[in-house]
Parts: structure tokens; sequence; C-alpha cells
């Protein structure tokens, strides 16, 4: 299995478009609705860690902020790269993104090439420091 990334989107159709999106590059994914589904899933033994987490800020049940909060303080996710993907476009929304532990973040409505550009990016760097 190559590099895995992980979509957390509350909308179907955000996570169809990320999903055929990362298939086009054949990218690995798995892809769920919310932070308590994630928690859920990664509980089970053979839920492989991903490399990358696309997290939606705005979920039900859980937001994004809280999600990449504790995925940050379990070891398995030190070399995962979290973006956060959110409509809300604020410094004050940059900057708890990354207080909570994101490395990028994306606005929508997002262009799906820039969706690509920052995955590849993040993967290739975690490729080289591994």
């Amino acid at each position: 299995m190559g590099k895995l990334v992980m979509i957390v989107d509350d909308s179907l159709t955000v996570r169809k478009i990320l999903e055929v999106t990362l298939s086009r590059q054949e990218i690995d994914f798995v892809s769920y609705s919310d932070g308590i589904e994630v928690l859920r899933a990664l509980h089970q033994e053979d839920h492989p860690i991903p490399d990358l987490v696309i997290l939606d800020i705005i979920l039900p049940k859980m937001d994004g902020y809280t999600l990449a909060r504790l995925l940050r303080t379990r070891p398995q996710f030190d070399h995962t790269a979290i973006v956060m993907l959110s409509g809300r476009d604020g410094m004050i929304d940059y900057l708890k993104a990354r207080l909570a532990g994101a490395k990028d973040y994306i606005t929508k409505p997002f262009r799906t090439q820039d969706v690509v550009a920052v995955v590849q990016s993040h993967l290739h760097l975690i490729s080289t420091t591994n």
C-alpha cells in the first residue's frame, strides 16, 4: 500500500470530489463524515495510520479543531500531516488551525489541482523525512 490520505468532511459531495481527485492521482484514501466515526475507526486494530488527513473544520458532533488536537496527542500521528479544509478564510481560523496542529489550510470552494498540489507536497515531505 502506498501513502494513505484520510478525508473527513460531512459533505458527501466534497468527499466524493476529493475521493475522485485522489483516485486519479492513484493515492489511497479512507473517507469519513465526522470525527466520532474517525475515532471509532482508529480504534480498530487493523486501521492504518494515515500519512495525511484532510479535515473539515465544521463537522457534526466534534469540530475539526478538536479532532486535530486529539490526533496530535497520539504518538502514532507524529508523522501525519493535517490539512484543514474550510469555507472560513479569516486569520483567526488559520491561527486556530495551526494551533490545533494543522500543517496547511485549504479554503472552500477549492480547485482540485490546488488540493492535489498540497497533498503531493505533504506526501513528498513525509516520504523524505521517514
